[in-house]
């Protein structure tokens, strides 16, 4: 369905800032649903706003629609993302910004779910309201990344998590490495937990380093907790272990031929593992088919985050570097590339640059191209 261009007023722009800042509240809560804001102007005036908080709970618009009451008719809707046409746990958007008589609909972009896909502006259309789409598409997809990849792409958007010191290590030869970053670091990691649908690592590092991989932020703020992913070839860490421990769930993934143990409590599944390698784009396809999640969190070693680049799946590396030294024995970031030339390098954009205390957080995406 192609649309065509409009052209956006700056009171446009400005509602719809206001609409994507809504949706953000809801980054530890919704998934795995998008996230959704949505406000209802007449002229310069907001009558009603409201952002998708939680799955199953009522969507952006009918949040919105419910502080505008009557004064939703001949009113404008600005929305990040399409409003639904189908029945799930909730009503059609669709149809409640039809019955409200709203006269016109902004959004910023196209729902790719199959059962949205273009039907919503069909409704509205049908209904004789004005519809218009792609005003800050691009700051639209930016927020939810996670599930457009999981609907697009079929996978969940991953990032890699390191802490690393100056010189490009993650570790000292004996496998210790706490603390490299700083308290800041580590906080704010937590908030990038919250975010995630799962937080993935390997058996190596749950036998050397006994993570909990859970969601500490420290006050009351809500959130779902992420699934904690275990890549166990042979299921040799589900007796033991702390990533087991509280509410959050678990999931071992493993390879056909291993035998879950009778009575586990956590959940398992497997995945072809040829030559005890994983294949790592069966292991996202069956986090984004069977669990839905959206973006996944990788805490690991540097096998496997290497085995991640090197298959291309890497779709952003959240780096934090500390101002310190570890030497040449030390363990490196990434393990196993074979990079044997400058042309075959792997570049990478930097997204942005923050300070943390004395470390510096570096978000960067492979570069296109």
């Amino acid at each position: 369905m192609t649309l065509t261009p409009f052209s956006f007023s700056s009171l446009d722009h400005l509602f719809m800032a206001h609409a994507l800042r809504l949706a953000g509240r809801a980054a530890y809560t919704t998934k795995p649903n998008p996230m959704v804001g949505c406000v209802i102007a007449h002229g310069e005036e907001v009558v009603g706003e409201g952002w998708h908080q939680r799955a199953g709970e009522p969507h952006a618009e009918i949040h919105a629609l419910q502080a505008a009451g009557e004064r939703a008719r001949g009113a404008t809707a600005y929305v990040t993302l399409e409003p639904c046409a189908h029945t799930g746990r909730t009503g059609p958007c669709a149809d409640a910004l039809v019955a409200a008589g709203v006269s016109r609909v902004v959004a910023a972009m196209r729902d790719p779910f199959p059962q949205v896909a273009g039907q919503g502006f069909e409704r509205l259309r049908a209904a004789g309201i004005a519809v218009e789409c792609g005003l800050v598409e691009t700051q639209a997809r930016q927020l939810n990344r996670g599930y457009l990849s999981r609907i697009e792409r079929g996978r969940p958007w991953v990032r890699v998590k390191l802490a690393t010191s100056l010189d490009g290590r993650t570790a000292l030869a004996n496998g210790e490495s706490k603390w490299i970053s700083g308290e800041a670091s580590r906080l704010d990691v937590q908030h990038w937990r919250a975010c995630s649908g799962a937080i993935l690592t390997g058996a190596g590092t749950v036998l050397a380093d006994d993570p909990q991989l859970t969601v500490r932020l420290g006050d009351d703020t809500p959130f779902v907790p992420p699934l904690r992913v275990v890549l166990d070839p042979g299921l040799a860490t589900v007796g033991r272990g702390r990533v087991r421990e509280g509410d959050a769930p678990t999931l071992y993934i493993h390879a056909p031929d291993a035998k879950p143990p009778r009575g586990l409590s956590a959940q398992v599944a497997s995945v072809p593992a040829p030559g005890g390698r994983f294949d790592l784009n069966a292991v996202l396809r069956l986090l984004a088919e069977r669990h839905q999640v959206n973006e996944v969190q990788l805490e690991a070693g540097a096998t496997l985050a290497g085995a991640f680049l090197q298959a291309g799946l890497v779709d952003e590396l959240l780096l934090y570097v500390a101002p310190i030294v570890l030497g040449a024995r030390a363990r490196p970031l990434f393990d196993g590339l074979e990079i044997n030339s400058m042309a075959e390098r792997l570049d990478l954009s930097l997204v942005e640059s923050r300070q943390l205390g004395a470390d510096t957080r570096l978000l960067l995406r492979p570069s296109a191209g």
